[in-house]
C-alpha cells in the first residue's frame, strides 16, 4: 500500500508543468514577445536563442524543443544564424 502511493507521488513529481516562456524584449526586438507562439513559432526561436541567447534561454530551448528540429532549423538554406553560430552549432550538434 505505501510502495504504490509513494509511486503515485514519484509519477506527479515527473509530470511538472512548464512555466510559460517569457521572452526577453532584446531577443526579439522586431516582434511584441508576448505574441510568440513556441509551437508555432518554433524555427524562429531556434534561430535567435541560438544566435543571441542566454545559456537560460539556450537550457530552456534544449529542453523545449528536440535536437532533430534544431539541427533542421540550422541546416536550412535560408536560416537566419549568423555564419560564425552556426559553424560552432554545427560541430556542438552533430
Amino acid at each position: 500500500m505505501k510502495a504504490m502511493k509513494a509511486q503515485k507521488r514519484s509519477a506527479k513529481s515527473n509530470k511538472k508543468k512548464l512555466a510559460p516562456i517569457k521572452f526577453r524584449q532584446s531577443l526579439f526586438w522586431d516582434v511584441d514577445p508576448k505574441t510568440i507562439d513556441p509551437k508555432k513559432h518554433g524555427p524562429y526561436i531556434i534561430e535567435r536563442t541560438l544566435d543571441l541567447g542566454t545559456m537560460e534561454e539556450l537550457r530552456r530551448m534544449f529542453r523545449t524543443y528536440p535536437q532533430t528540429l534544431i539541427r533542421k532549423t540550422l541546416n536550412q538554406p535560408r536560416s537566419q544564424v549568423h555564419a560564425k553560430s552556426k559553424a560552432l552549432w554545427s560541430l556542438v550538434l552533430k
